[in-house]
């Protein structure tokens, strides 16, 4: 049985109370991820939705030859998988897990039922789909107004968050299928960030040095 907190700890679940979330957790199962991991593919029938209890979950879509793009990386406590319960289409992307993993799967029924019972807890459905969608709004632009090496910059600044020192939690070639580019283009940014004096590297092992012109160029 998954932990009630973890359910109401994500927006999708907050305004649920004690019980209705008792039974939600109920229904959940915990599944446990190696690295390569696919929990989901990329067109396949949803059931369910997920929350990531520990690990790095890539939400990934792939050309017809092979390319990919990492559209979202979902960290601890991050909710995905919901789309095909509101729409009944396929799964949009694959979800693959980055490093050992565990996940909360939660199945579209019970979550169905509690939605049918309360529909004044749509409204935060409807407030993560806003999100999503700005979030997506950002992406879009940064794809029309950034380069290359911009992109890559605000990328590493997301992945570093707060800290000035981090470990790349993900490969090169997955940090490409982020930026939307090519490894070697990407390598090259990232080297003329060192050359710079903005960031050094030992192997996956990053610092920023100079985040005020990092940021300056991620704009």
């Amino acid at each position: 049985m998954v932990e009630t907190s973890l359910l109401t700890s994500v927006d999708l679940f907050r305004d649920v109370d004690e019980a209705v979330a008792s039974e939600l957790a109920a229904a959940a199962t915990e599944k446990s991820l190696w690295r390569g991991d696919i929990l989901f593919s990329e067109s396949q029938e949803p059931d369910a939705l997920y929350i990531v209890i520990s690990g790095r979950i890539a939400i990934a879509n792939k050309s017809i030859d092979g390319r990919e793009s990492v559209v979202a990386l979902m960290e601890d406590g991050d909710l995905f998988g919901e789309m095909g319960l509101f729409d009944g289409l396929g799964r949009s992307a694959e979800a693959r897990a980055l490093e050992p993993s565990k996940v909360a799967e939660i199945p579209y029924g019970p979550v169905k039922a509690v939605y049918e019972e309360h529909p004044d807890l749509l409204w935060r459905v409807v407030d993560m789909l806003a999100r999503r969608l700005r979030s997506m709004d950002e992406a879009l632009a940064d794809s029309v107004f950034l380069d290359v090496t911009g992109r890559t910059a605000k990328r590493l600044l997301e992945l570093a968050g707060d800290s000035d020192e981090f470990t790349l939690p993900i490969t090169q070639e997955e940090l490409s299928g982020m930026v939307g580019a090519s490894r070697e283009r990407v390598n090259k940014a990232i080297s003329a960030f060192i050359r710079l004096g903005w960031l050094s590297q030992t192997d996956r092992r990053y610092t920023i040095t100079n985040r005020k012109q990092l940021e300056i160029r991620s704009r």
